[in-house]
């Protein structure tokens, strides 16, 4: 039965005479064996596909439990995580071992059986030690230390008792292994968003410092009035930032290892690709600009001019910040529809801003010509193949 995964119960009466209440014979040892009984908290379906989703996303998962070694196998069986009874490891193996020994039994054991509150209290702390960023389930009372020490603690809420939920940091409403899974997945998401945010607002905004600072330094006027700057950054970059931020997942956030919980968010990706973003919208800019100055334009025309390419470089370049490693054409941009009606409104208010007399007299703006549209698109267009470059460079360096 055991190797069945049932949980094992002996079952006896009191053959005490004329009474056969227990109760009442506590000191009793005349009592009948009646047999076993064979139990089982059957697993729910979708739970070794979750487990096998946690592997292929690099979280190990762990299994203690207090029943018997056989029965522990046999259940880590069906959830792929032993096939074999040296696999496991029970209680009485685990005792005198010293916190070095136990973090390399951690680093190497998936299933521990006959585990007491005190030992899984000790698995986790050892787990903690050797590196690991922990997250414990649990749902009793015993439960309680082992979910308070560690990184995340999670508990029950149908099955959980009161207790281990206090305890706890998170509280799973439907019981449900799968709702972790999901969990991590949404996190993921919306830590990689937060990247593309930030990649997108730093990036622009230091490129519009870099063009200040090259007129500054030849002598030039100042690119962009702060009306201007005003303008590109709450309403047209506002837009898209805000829409970005709810960009959908690339499909694959299960399916890479977890960042170090002490990597900065301006990793060497970030920043490498932040510094060669700047450099195109900065120097680009810059010299669009001086090129229309040099050319016979006035400043008021330059500006207008430079204001609908930084306009231009934010529509093409949040496509850029979809993803880190796609390409911007790999992805649909009917994928995420509240940012492609956002760009799509982003970039129709700077329009309405260049023809509408109100805002021509705040911003400076005003029509241009065919060929003024025509040089102001290619010029922001740029972007698309530097960021596409170094993505593909990007994979190269990192296939192996």
């Amino acid at each position: 039965m055991a190797q069945r995964g049932l949980r094992i119960i002996a079952l006896a009466q009191n053959a005490a005479e004329g009474n056969s209440d227990v109760t009442n014979h506590s000191n009793s040892t005349q009592f009948e064996f009646l047999g076993m009984v064979g139990m089982i908290d059957p697993l729910r379906p979708d739970v070794a596909d979750s487990i096998a989703q946690c592997q292929a996303a690099g979280v190990e998962v762990k299994m203690i439990t207090g029943d018997h070694r056989i029965t522990a196998l046999a259940i880590a069986r069906d959830l792929g995580l032993a096939t074999t009874l040296d696999q496991v490891i029970t209680a009485n193996e685990l005792e005198g071992k010293t916190p070095a020994e136990l973090k390399e039994i951690v680093q190497r054991v998936r299933v521990f059986a006959r585990v007491s509150p005190r030992q899984k209290l000790n698995i986790v702390n050892a787990a903690r030690e050797a590196g690991h960023f922990v997250a414990v389930t649990g749902d009793g009372a015993n439960d309680a230390p082992a979910l308070q020490v560690a990184n995340i603690g999670v508990a029950m809420g149908k099955s959980g008792t009161d207790v281990a939920r206090e305890a706890a940091e998170l509280v799973i409403s439907d019981d449900n292994f799968r709702s972790i899974v999901a969990g991590i997945e949404e996190g993921r998401i919306a830590y990689d968003n937060i990247r593309k945010v930030t990649f997108l607002l730093v990036s622009l905004g230091a490129a519009e410092l870099l063009m200040v600072l090259l007129a500054v330094v030849t002598g030039h006027p100042i690119p962009l009035l702060p009306v201007q700057l005003l303008w590109l950054n709450l309403v047209t970059d506002g837009i898209q930032s805000v829409a970005l931020a709810f960009e959908p997942g690339e499909g694959d956030s299960l399916k890479h290892p977890p960042r170090p919980p002490s990597e900065p968010i301006f990793n060497r990706l970030m920043l490498e690709r932040m510094v060669l973003s700047v450099l195109t919208v900065g120097i680009g800019g810059f010299t669009l600009f001086s090129f229309a100055l040099n050319n016979g334009w006035s400043v008021e025309q330059a500006r207008n001019l430079l204001l609908l390419v930084m306009v231009l470089f934010e529509n093409l370049h949040v496509g850029n910040c979809r993803s880190e490693t796609k390409s911007a054409f790999a992805l649909s941009p009917l994928r995420s529809p509240l940012l492609f009606y956002g760009t799509i409104a982003a970039f129709s208010i700077h329009l309405l801003a260049m023809y509408v007399p109100f805002l021509q007299n705040i911003l400076g703006t005003e029509p241009i010509s065919l060929t003024s549209w025509m040089v102001a698109i290619g010029v922001a267009f740029f972007i698309i193949p530097m960021m596409e470059l170094h993505k593909l460079v990007w994979k190269l360096r990192h296939s192996n």
